[in-house]
């Protein structure tokens, strides 16, 4: 199966290597306190670093002027589980006092990463979310966010004690944001009982079970796509099947996984008017935060499946 994804390839010995060299070239830990608060002093931002733009909107929702965030995954079309650390990437890493990752098997090479800053603070949703399941996309999971964001409002008060109030007020609202957003989706599934889709991938997993909308996707065929192997005959002929004969509503696209199954499937949709909706893994161009990019997700799926 041809995939657009790249190569498992990471890059971090060489990204290490130049961070050694520069940091021995330089004065050291001048301006940046070691022992855990904000570089400079209190009025200085803390560093922090996202493996993905998706949780550096999260830390910039909590944290506010009061950080200065890095996300080392930015570009739309970038594949975590493909990622090349750059040189870049390890100097933010060496710098950071608190780091935050997706985790789940998600990002992988963050936490590489994330070894170059050894006193920063270290954040995984995956694991402070602990849904129980294993579908490692849990910035679709609202009740995830919500806890990712109260345990980013305790670290950075931590860190900067007298911005505590500050980042928990902050995290209150960006929270509120977020409970209007899942009480939206739960209307879809309310609004019409019985919906089934089709995933190409599930990157949408949660927002489904949120809007209470059954995946009907053989695991067969997940699985392939997920692992980048070939997808079994008889798993791409039960979907074909279910999109021809309409026994599905529409079907759920993620746009930066793109195969031949994958277009396919899209195309079958579009062949008996079917709708698609395009969901993403990270912020695309031109969004620059979490509640306005999952509104636009959320909407387009109420709309694919409103009538």
């Amino acid at each position: 199966m041809t995939s657009s994804r790249m190569p498992r390839l990471f890059a971090l010995p060489a990204a290490t290597a130049l961070v050694l060299g520069l940091t021995g070239c330089g004065s050291g830990d001048a301006g940046r306190d070691t022992s855990g608060g904000a570089a400079g002093g209190t009025d200085a931002k803390i560093n922090v670093v996202a493996s993905t733009i998706v949780w550096g909107s999260v830390l910039a929702a909590v944290g506010g002027d009061q950080v200065s965030v890095t996300s080392i995954i930015k570009d739309p079309v970038a594949d975590p589980h493909s990622y090349e650390t750059t040189p870049a990437d390890a100097l933010a890493a060496e710098a950071a006092q608190l780091t935050l990752a997706n985790g789940g098997g998600y990002d992988d090479f963050f936490g590489k990463l994330a070894d170059q800053a050894p006193n920063a603070r270290k954040l995984v949703a995956y694991d402070i979310g602990a849904t129980g399941d294993e579908n490692e996309h849990v910035w679709y999971s609202f009740a995830v966010v919500e806890k990712v964001a109260d345990e980013i409002a305790a670290q950075l008060g931590q860190l900067k004690p007298g911005a505590a109030q500050t980042f928990t007020a902050n995290a209150n609202t960006f929270k509120a944001k977020v409970d209007k957003l899942e009480s939206k989706a739960a209307q879809i599934g309310t609004a019409r009982s019985g919906l089934k889709v089709i995933a190409t991938e599930p990157i949408a997993h949660y927002l489904l079970k949120t809007a209470k909308v059954a995946d009907a996707t053989p695991s067969e065929f997940s699985e392939a796509i997920e692992e980048e192997t070939d997808v079994p005959p008889a798993a791409l002929a039960e979907v074909k099947d279910l999109i021809s004969g309409e026994q599905v509503t529409a079907v759920v696209n993620n746009v930066q996984t793109v195969t031949p199954v994958t277009s396919q499937v899209v195309d079958d949709a579009k062949k008996v008017g079917l709708p698609v909706v395009d969901v993403t893994e990270t912020l695309p161009t031109g969004v620059t935060d979490y509640i306005s990019w999952m509104t636009g997700e959320v909407d387009a799926l109420a709309n694919a499946l409103k009538s």
